[in-house]
């Protein structure tokens, strides 16, 4: 080997070394956010009338905490859902009423935040309000806490009914006294929404839509919302009030994970 092959060799070697070593000590690339699919929207796209009170973006919710994916105090739907929804609100606001949607798209990171604080049997902080007769031990067995939810499929929403002119919701100040979601209405968490018998999110057998317990004024409530959603296509879970889905849904099997916000919208890419 000549003189100068050695030195090139000895070159092209540091500066394999050199390379190596910057490769090694630069910070990975953030993986990109997953993105909608095309026909998902923001719900007040397509009607602005509807009010919105995501719960998952704020503190007032069992978890006691904003939930993992909510950006934005957001609705996002898969359109035929949206446009579903346009449909009632015109129907209901001509009879004194509006809409109201407390979670809509929900992406699975939320999801898997649901479950660790279901496992975590010592964070009990919001029971007095959402579980108050239920032990945490029992959340997966008794159908309150899963590792899958229809809202990852972007066509499911939560919503209640709202007597016009809406009156303004007081904010849930974390660590203020809490009362449970079955107690009579003005013993409640306030909120501007028509009396469903039990608050949002309510764990207990009093959700279950046609419970015979729920009677009355209550019960007019929920069969006006049910009856009014259903004609349009909309199945309501049977054990909450306040759940329903849009049939046909556009992704029955794919359960997405983009996070809640404008951003990640077709048209804000």
């Amino acid at each position: 080997m000549t003189r100068l092959s050695a030195a090139v060799r000895g070159l092209v070697t540091a500066l394999a070394a050199l390379l190596a070593t910057t490769a090694a000590s630069a910070p990975a690339r953030a993986k990109p956010e997953p993105r909608a699919p095309e026909d998902f929207v923001a719900l007040s796209s397509v009607d602005p009338t509807i009010l919105q009170e995501m719960r998952y973006f704020t503190p007032h919710n069992f978890v006691g905490e904003p939930v993992d994916g909510y950006r934005q105090p957001l609705c996002i739907l898969t359109r035929p859902a949206a446009r579903a929804l346009h449909t009632a609100q015109r129907k209901l606001l001509r009879r004194g009423y509006s809409l109201k949607v407390y979670d809509c798209y929900r992406p699975q990171r939320a999801v898997d935040h649901f479950v660790r604080w279901a496992e975590d049997l010592d964070d009990q902080a919001m029971k007095a309000e959402f579980y108050p007769n239920v032990d945490k031990s029992r959340l997966f067995a008794d159908g309150y806490i899963a590792e899958k939810s229809g809202h990852s499929r972007g066509s499911t929403v939560d919503l209640t009914l709202v007597k016009l002119p809406a009156r303004p919701t007081p904010p849930y100040r974390p660590g203020q006294p809490l009362a449970p979601c079955f107690a009579p209405e003005d013993e409640r968490f306030p909120d501007n929404s028509v009396d469903m018998g039990t608050g949002y999110d309510c764990f207990d057998t009093l959700s279950h839509t046609l419970d015979p317990r729920v009677r009355g004024e209550q019960r007019a409530n929920r069969l006006l919302l049910k009856g009014t959603l259903e004609d349009l296509g909309f199945v309501n879970l049977a054990e909450e009030w306040w759940h329903y889905t849009f049939k046909p849904e556009p992704h029955p099997d794919t359960y997405f994970d983009f996070p809640v916000s404008r951003g990640s919208l077709a048209g804000h890419r």
